[in-house]
């Protein structure tokens, strides 16, 4: 009876030792990777690279905008959005009036993007918002006029990329009341054909304003990778 005894705590012992060996190797064997995901506060750079600004600086690359979103959301485009360094200067929503441009006027939808396309593609109307965002594409990037729900989603970070803007040269987003009025690529529902939504990046706050008033533009493009 004694024999079995001690056999049975031998083979428990060996089995200890094993486990502990196992662990031990496993231990030895772990490796610390990069974390390489997109992550609010990225850069886009003219190549199209998304990374940190450590290393768009350390690789000599050029950032033309910053992560501000990354999409968790099934009605959300792409993998999230990016705003560019530098403002639009204030520009006309249209150039006449009594025409619906044909943008969803939805408050909810991030359809900036297609809001964009469809000023530019509006019959008997000229849009110099749409005009000049257009301009930005010979950095090979899509950019737009955002949507009024766009334009919240970059509202809510702007404290949190606004130092990397200034790092990379570029224009902050107000903290002010003064000058911090921006087109959003919406019409006001039901007043389509005389008015657009203005969103300020100060407070959050709306708009209807004319189409024929000046205003400035904070362009984003949406992330594919």
């Amino acid at each position: 009876m004694i024999s079995k005894i001690k056999m049975l705590t031998k083979k428990m012992m060996l089995l200890a030792m094993a486990t502990v060996s196992l662990i031990l190797s496993s231990c030895d064997e772990h490796k610390e990777f990069p974390d390489t995901a997109m992550k609010v506060g990225h850069v886009v750079c003219t190549d199209g690279s998304i990374c940190t600004l450590s290393d768009a600086k350390s690789n000599k690359k050029e950032p033309i905008a910053v992560v501000f979103h990354i999409n968790q959301d099934e009605n959300g485009q792409g993998q999230g959005y990016a705003v560019y360094l530098h403002e639009l200067s204030p520009v006309m929503f249209a150039d006449s009036l009594g025409i619906s441009q044909g943008t969803s006027a939805s408050l909810t939808a991030y359809d900036g993007n297609k809001n964009t396309f469809a000023l530019y593609d509006a019959k008997d109307v000229h849009s110099p918002l749409a005009m000049s965002v257009f301009d930005l594409w010979h950095d090979h990037q899509s950019a737009y006029v955002p949507s009024v729900a766009q334009m919240r989603l970059l509202y809510a970070v702007k404290g949190a990329i606004n130092h990397v803007i200034s790092e990379c040269g570029g224009t902050p987003i107000p903290s002010s009341p003064d000058d911090c009025w921006y087109w959003t690529s919406t019409e006001v529902d039901g007043m389509q054909s005389s008015k657009a939504w203005l969103y300020s990046l100060e407070s959050g706050a709306m708009l209807e304003t004319s189409k024929l008033q000046a205003h400035k533009a904070s362009p984003i493009i949406t992330l594919n990778q």
